[in-house]
């Protein structure tokens, strides 16, 4: 496992290339750069901006921009925020955490609730249940991220029930470790459920066609007519196999994470990675906007990474050699 993780993790490095080569060219096929506003201001002198065009390195080629800053990020140094006037990497490192904590949350709900609802509906098929489970999954699949973020904070407001943005409340500084814990976690529900509706819907009717499919192969007949229990039939034999697929699915929904976040991060002022990669491509924010697309490319890389060994784990037809 350790030769095929190292592996994996060497086939990896010209993917990162790539997606940082694309990323930076399309960055600057965009028109105008961060001094662009400061150009039309009258107030500031052309020396000026040329002298902050050669700090930022904005005065030379976009090629060699790019070389300079693949060489620096091997060493660590992503660059320095325009807007905020930070290292990005440190820069990134304190919205991050956000992003993480409700992706993964997210993720979590979305399987957890999903997985169930697939079995039991494919194993009820065609019942009140499994009909009900299907619109609720179209519908889930069909609303936009903001516009299900948008009723939910709607619903926040009319209830009261839930805070309406934000991951703190204003006497977070006061509370105990404890009540911490508990103000950020009731702050994560709503964006929790609004990212991870879309997730329970895909998941929940992919678990069900393929159990479907796996309960009419030969074995399941065959472990049926041995007078194996319906519930073994089930969870240890015919669900381990259509979850793979599921498996596979994890890498891409790890890294898609981070494009819904910022949606909702947006509309629920989630301070997450999000927003600001949001904020920094609107103003032109170039090294953070970089760091921001290597944060997603690195959730998906490890997504796929990490559904790979699961399933060569779960899955005795697949060796790690």
């Amino acid at each position: 496992m350790i030769w095929y993780i190292t592996r994996r993790i060497l086939q990896l490095i010209p993917l990162v290339l790539g997606i940082t080569f694309m990323s930076f060219a399309i960055m600057k096929l965009a028109p105008g750069d961060y001094l662009s506003t400061m150009r039309q201001n009258p107030d500031i002198s052309p020396e000026t901006i040329a002298r902050l065009s050669a700090d930022f390195g904005l005065d030379k080629p976009w090629l060699v921009q790019y070389l300079i800053w693949i060489k620096n990020a091997f060493h660590g140094d992503f660059g320095y925020s325009f807007t905020y006037k930070m290292p990005v990497f440190q820069l990134i490192g304190s919205y991050a955490g956000a992003t993480l904590l409700l992706s993964l949350t997210s993720l979590l709900f979305s399987y957890c609730v999903a997985l169930p609802m697939g079995i039991y509906a494919a194993t009820h098929k065609n019942g009140l249940i499994d009909r009900i489970a299907s619109v609720l999954a179209a519908a889930g699949i069909a609303l936009p991220g903001f516009f299900v973020a948008i009723l939910a904070l709607m619903f926040a407001e009319s209830t009261g029930w839930f805070p309406v943005a934000g991951m703190e409340s204003n006497n977070y500084s006061s509370l105990s470790a404890v009540g911490k814990v508990l103000d950020v976690g009731k702050h994560l529900i709503l964006p929790t459920l609004v990212l991870g509706t879309r997730g329970v819907a895909s998941i929940m009717r992919m678990m069900r066609g393929n159990l479907l499919d796996v309960l009419s192969e030969n074995y399941i007949l065959a472990a049926r007519a041995r007078g194996m229990s319906e519930r073994v039939v089930i969870i240890k034999h015919a669900a381990r196999s259509a979850i793979n697929p599921l498996i596979t699915m994890f890498g891409g929904d790890l890294g898609g994470l981070l494009a819904g976040a910022a949606l909702v991060e947006n509309v629920m002022a989630w301070p997450g990675l999000g927003r600001l990669l949001l904020a920094s491509v609107q103003s032109k924010d170039l090294y953070v906007a970089m760091g921001s697309f290597i944060m997603g490319a690195g959730m998906l890389i490890v997504g796929n990474l990490i559904a790979d060994v699961l399933l060569a784990v779960t899955d005795p037809r697949i060796k790690f050699s």
